[in-house]
């Protein structure tokens, strides 16, 4: 049998037992999902539109203000994490990150920076334990991740312009942790 035939029949194979699959017959009958019945108040939102909500947990405004009275602070990605160009921080530009992980711990966390080889250390935040972020080296960024309010993590990270003249990165880091735990709440 040469190598075409081969693939061919592998194909064929292939192909049979996908369809086979698909052709499964399920006894039952089709329900809306409990949220779609008529009169129940609430409905499936199927435009997706508060999927970041949490990226507003902070307002803009508040953001350029920690960072520095910075008044030019853009939305740049949304995602796994939050992030916030800011151009008019102290000594140029900046940068800001939120991240939210629901499953998270602290622990986790300082793992993950130690195999980075970040300096971490125990901070408290509004009484409770967390973690001051550093790279080795950087003055000009810091992170504080700290326990959410509900499950999970939260954690800001303040990146200033290298080299420049600028507040103290964890100090803004820290008060918007602060600031997110009371939103939360």
């Amino acid at each position: 049998m040469n190598a075409t035939r081969i693939a061919t029949v592998a194909a064929t194979v292939l192909l049979t037992v996908t369809l086979a699959g698909c052709g499964q017959k399920v006894d039952g009958n089709a329900l809306p999902a409990p949220e779609d019945e008529p009169g129940s108040g609430e409905t499936v939102n199927t435009d997706f539109d508060k999927l970041m909500r949490e990226c507003e947990v902070v307002a803009i405004e508040k953001i350029g203000e920690i960072v520095g009275n910075a008044m030019l602070v853009e939305p740049s990605f949304s995602g796994a994490v939050c992030m916030w160009d800011i151009e008019d921080a102290p000594g140029g530009s900046a940068m800001a990150t939120l991240n939210w992980y629901e499953m998270g711990t602290l622990n986790n966390e300082k793992t993950t920076n130690e195999k980075l080889g970040y300096l971490t250390g125990d901070i408290t935040v509004q009484g409770r334990r967390a973690l001051q972020v550093r790279r080795p080296g950087d003055n000009d960024s810091c992170g504080v991740t700290a326990p959410a309010a509900d499950v999970g993590v939260i954690g800001w990270w303040i990146n200033y312009q290298p080299g420049s003249a600028h507040p103290d990165p964890c100090a803004g880091a820290q008060k918007l942790v602060e600031l997110t735990l009371d939103l939360a709440r």
